[in-house]
């Protein structure tokens, strides 16, 4: 790759390597054409140096074109595939029908297929699996609706990603660099497609991964033009994490709702 640096030194050596070399002037000469073709030399390494600059800068752009997908995706499978659990803040923002919903909380996850997501702001809401079983829970409403765990990976798909469950290049098809989406932090990268058997609900998702191979942000862009987008802070890896926090008691006086699942 062509540094800046680099491309700097070449035009300060461009008079010995390229440029014609002009004598002094002999008495001859006037000042006026000595001037003249001072000018000529100067505005021809400025030429030089605007070139090398934008061979720098082409050069840049197509290497950072040219990462592997493929390698990426594969390094962040392994990366989660070797963890246990994982416990995140989260912030949940729901873009869909003229408004716009954020909410903010604490995540767990704990393999094989446990989640726990704790609500607390702007409502106090409780959404957990034990990997059989899923709940979704308001204590305001005094309610509590459960699904089968098979059910809900259907619909919460995307987030399986986080449980080291699956593989990117196989569960989202045409997997790209989403090179027109800003990533929240720079050096991150932005990847995009489309889940398996969800093509007509969800147009794409995006993930947005750290150079640590951890995926940061998460956006499903639903087939209708809603968008749900999840971002993760201050991730503790393996963190313990007890069974008995991803089991659901119904608390007495709530109402069982079966299905009909979801945050």
């Amino acid at each position: 790759m062509t540094s800046l640096q680099d491309a700097i030194t070449i035009v300060k050596e461009l008079p010995r390597r390229s440029l014609p070399v002009f004598p002094l002037p002999s008495l001859r000469e006037s000042a006026d054409t000595w001037a003249g073709t001072r000018r000529k030399t100067i505005k021809m390494r400025v030429r030089w140096l605007r070139f090398a600059i934008m061979l720098c800068g082409t050069t840049t752009v197509a290497a950072g074109l040219a990462v592997d997908v493929k390698t990426l995706a594969a390094a962040v499978d392994a990366h989660y595939n070797h963890l246990r659990s994982l416990e995140a803040e989260f912030t949940e923002v729901y873009r869909g029908s003229g408004m716009e919903r954020t909410e903010t909380g604490t995540l767990w996850l704990k393999k094989p297929g446990k989640m726990r997501w704790e609500y607390r702001s702007p409502r106090a809401k409780l959404f957990v699996s034990d990997g059989k079983d899923a709940w979704f829970y308001v204590p305001d409403d005094r309610q509590a609706r459960k699904t089968s765990a098979k059910k809900l990976e259907d619909i919460r798909s995307p987030l399986a990603f986080l449980l080291g469950k699956t593989k990117l290049e196989k569960e989202l098809q045409g997997l790209s660099l989403a090179s027109d989406k800003e990533p929240l932090q720079p050096g991150n990268i932005v990847l995009r497609g489309v889940p398996q058997g969800l093509s007509d609900r969800i147009s794409e998702i995006l993930m947005e991964v750290t150079p640590e191979r951890q995926i940061a942000r998460i956006v499903i862009q639903e087939a209708d033009g809603a968008s749900t987008e999840y971002r993760f802070q201050e991730m503790k890896e393996d963190a313990p994490m007890k069974d008995a926090e991803f089991q659901f008691k119904v608390p007495a006086g709530t109402e069982t709702v079966e299905g009909g699942l979801g945050p």
